[in-house]
């Protein structure tokens, strides 16, 4: 499957995938800065953003998709960066392919299970009459009484876009697919064997998306694995906190280089 990404800088090469319901376009701010030092692309996973659409969604499968596109894009080496979703893709693929990673780092996820909680978000945006829907306003008028969150609507309307050809809005994701896929992305994730290169876990203090008491556990699968916490930040670190998460990676990249 041909991925569809963004590219910016020169450099040592630095791969970022998103989460769910995320796109390419949550991760360019970041991705600019952090051209200034290396060659980044931005990737948007498939049944998201640009990239096609597949009855087939699963981790093993977004593995491969990332294996093709830096085979396609001569990419032999290069540090993954992933957030929620797109961490544990990225996890999976360290430990499948190994001598392709340079670094690995994971923005505010661990490789276990969780119980969820996005059904709310699952409802609210399946409840959204797209085929009557005016504007992106309405849009979020609707989605207002059912997610409270400012920022959360504003994520989740990134995908909404008006089809010239039929004129009416749609979403960019595939959202039939992901929620049916909704308990496996949930899942405890499955290593073939331990990546033994540098690791570093990025988790926002308001989070509990990683818990400081289960990371020696990671370990098992990570043993050069560390962990930095920004204040201030919940499970977004990466748009709570850009600037003290620009610096991290910045650090951690250049240190390792």
């Amino acid at each position: 499957m041909q991925l569809n990404y963004k590219m910016f800088g020169e450099g040592n090469p630095v791969v970022i995938l998103h989460g769910m319901f995320g796109t390419l376009d949550n991760w360019q701010t970041i991705a600019k800065q952090l051209s200034k030092n290396f060659m980044v692309f931005i990737v948007d996973l498939r049944n998201h953003g640009r990239s096609p659409h597949s009855e087939e969604f699963n981790y093993s499968i977004m593995v491969d998709d990332l294996h093709e596109f830096m085979e396609s894009h001569w990419l032999y080496k290069a540090s993954v960066i992933g957030h929620s979703m797109g961490g544990k893709v990225a996890m999976e693929f360290a430990t499948e392919y190994p001598d392709m990673v340079e670094n690995l780092i994971i923005a505010d996820i661990a490789p276990k299970a969780y119980k969820g909680n996005h059904q709310g978000i699952f409802d609210a945006l399946f409840g959204l009459d797209l085929h009557n829907l005016n504007s992106r306003k309405e849009a979020d008028q609707y989605l207002k009484s059912r997610i409270d969150s400012f920022g959360v609507r504003q994520f989740i309307l990134k995908n909404l876009y008006l089809n010239k050809e039929t004129k009416k809005y749609t979403w960019r994701m595939n959202l039939e697919v992901i929620h049916r896929a909704y308990k496996h992305i949930l899942g405890k994730s499955h290593f073939s064997e331990p990546f033994e290169g540098s690791v570093l876990f990025i988790k926002g203090s308001d989070s509990a998306y990683i818990d400081k008491d289960e990371f020696e556990s990671y370990k098992t699968y990570f043993p050069q694995a560390t962990l930095q916490t920004i204040e201030g930040a919940g499970h977004w670190v990466h748009s709570e906190q850009p600037v003290q998460f620009l610096e991290i990676l910045n650090s951690f990249l250049l240190n390792q280089s």
